[in-house]
């Protein structure tokens, strides 16, 4: 029978050399991540060699996701120790955080991978049309290439993780989808602005209504802190809050007087419901 602590009563773990070849990165930075307490080694060796089990491997796939999304370490750190099952031990429901944490990073590869194929495509486009002498369509060159107007902003108030996700989301979508995501946020904006110039009271079931729409359109982008089930209070109250100071926000709404209908209209909603 094996002696205690023995490979063949061990889970299976890989080398420290053999996590840096198979991630394409290096031990030096694997010995970084350790001593800044990003990625603790599973076990350390007789002969001081770091080695890493398999939840070691899922967590550091996650921080190469979020360092290609270009989160500092420190902002890195943040993301995964706010995740339940990511804090000291791992106990047993650790791996669903995880999974449920790595579904949102493949989320935003897939509309990445969509809007470099939307790239690839518009890029050979030109080619084609250049070789054969023909006239190029500016509409046709840039697809794929969208503004970001307003990415520092966004970055700034809620997070590189949640514009990126965002971003890609939109990037991803195909013409149709944006052309429709775009009217019914216009119509979003009119019925605000009507009810506003109606002199509604912000606490009406009319206005109520709205609110709700509201934050069913707000939990529909990804990237947006609770989307998927309902935006946080502190989100949606701190969005409304914008829109009356923001002059860029508070026109879609009819200007400052109908932004601050609609944020008196949200932080009622938030108290009630999120």
């Amino acid at each position: 029978m094996p002696a205690a602590g023995t490979t063949s009563e061990r889970t299976a773990d890989w080398s420290i050399q053999e996590v840096a070849r198979l991630a394409g990165t290096t031990s030096r930075t694997l010995r970084h991540y350790d001593a800044v307490g990003l990625l603790r080694p599973s076990r350390v060796a007789s002969n001081g060699y770091r080695h890493y089990d398999a939840d070691a491997l899922v967590r550091l796939q996650r921080i190469l996701l979020l360092r290609d999304l270009g989160l500092g370490l420190p902002a890195i750190q943040e993301a995964l120790d706010g995740d339940p099952g990511e804090r000291g031990d791992r106990p047993p429901s650790g791996r669903d955080a995880q999974v449920r944490a790595l579904r949102g990073h493949l989320e935003w590869l897939q509309a990445e991978r969509q809007r470099l194929a939307r790239q690839i495509a518009s890029v050979e486009r030109t080619i084609t049309t250049m070789e054969g002498g023909g006239e190029l369509m500016a509409d046709d060159m840039f697809d794929g290439f969208d503004h970001t107007q307003y990415k520092d902003e966004v970055e700034d108030r809620w997070g590189k993780d949640a514009y990126a996700r965002g971003d890609a989301w939109w990037r991803g979508m195909s013409d149709d989808e944006r052309a429709a995501w775009q009217a019914r946020s216009r119509e979003l904006g009119e019925d605000w602005a009507a009810a506003a110039a109606r002199g509604v009271d912000p606490a009406s079931e009319e206005a109520q209504a709205l609110a709700r729409r509201h934050v069913e359109w707000l939990g529909a982008i990804p990237g947006t802190p609770g989307a998927g089930a309902a935006p946080v209070k502190e989100y949606v109250v701190g969005l409304g809050e914008m829109y009356v100071a923001d002059e860029r926000f508070a026109k879609n709404y009819g200007g400052v007087e109908g932004a601050t209908f609609v944020r008196d209209a949200l932080r009622v909603y938030a108290d009630l419901h999120l």
